[in-house]
């Protein structure tokens, strides 16, 4: 599976239906970075964003929540059309609670559930959870900010989660986000990612439609 999913974080936020509707033509998914200021170091947006999205969204939206205590909006992104919904293993483990509880309970809510963790964190820690999660986002840069270069190490970190999932035979996704452009991701791909979010490399090209189309092989 290659699915691109345009972060619209990198979009240009004068003219976001413009970017949104590139997304609904061109691409997979549109994916939202949502920030608290508090589990990382910056602010994004809100659901007043994701509202207004939700209105002319035509592929699924899926919501990255790095914040602390991210279950206190599961029901809200649920209402606001979200389609696909990850948290960090670092917040559930600061508000001591359970990822696997926290993953059953956007389930719950009719969302996909993802588990994303920061390029610090062995994957390992995620595979208690492969069969609470229908996605596991790995943080191929550290969360908090756009535009960063993809940390090396990523490639080994998906094949390893991706040959848990296939040894214990389950269908979870894996995912990455941060540093993904035209030159990296076919080998992104090639390694067993399935869906590869991409801001900068999308949204600051002078040509988009041709850059999703490059990324994902077409």
């Amino acid at each position: 599976m290659r699915l691109l999913a345009p972060s619209i974080l990198s979009a240009d936020f004068l003219h976001l239906e413009k970017d949104i509707r590139l997304v609904n033509d061109h691409a997979d998914i549109i994916h939202f970075d949502v920030m608290d200021g508090t589990l990382v170091p910056n602010i994004s947006f809100g659901f007043p964003v994701l509202d207004a999205v939700a209105r002319i969204a035509e592929k699924p939206m899926d919501a990255h929540l790095m914040i602390i205590n991210p279950d206190k909006y599961f029901e809200r992104c649920a209402k606001a059309g979200v389609s696909m919904l990850s948290f960090h293993l670092e917040a559930a483990r600061k508000a001591r609670k359970s990822p696997a509880r926290l993953l059953d309970k956007v389930r719950s809510l009719g969302m996909k559930a993802g588990l994303a963790i920061n390029p610090d964190i062995p994957v390992e820690d995620v595979f208690p959870y492969l069969d609470h999660a229908d996605y596991i986002l790995v943080m191929s840069v550290f969360a908090g900010f756009g535009g960063q270069k993809l940390v090396p190490a990523t490639y080994d970190r998906v094949k390893a989660v991706k040959a848990e999932i296939a040894r214990r035979g389950l269908d979870c996704l894996v995912q990455i986000d941060g540093g993904a452009d035209e030159s990296n991701a076919a080998s992104l791909f090639e390694a067993g990612v399935d869906i590869v979010v991409a801001g900068s490399a999308v949204f600051k090209s002078p040509d988009p439609v041709a850059t999703i189309a490059v990324m994902k092989g077409d």
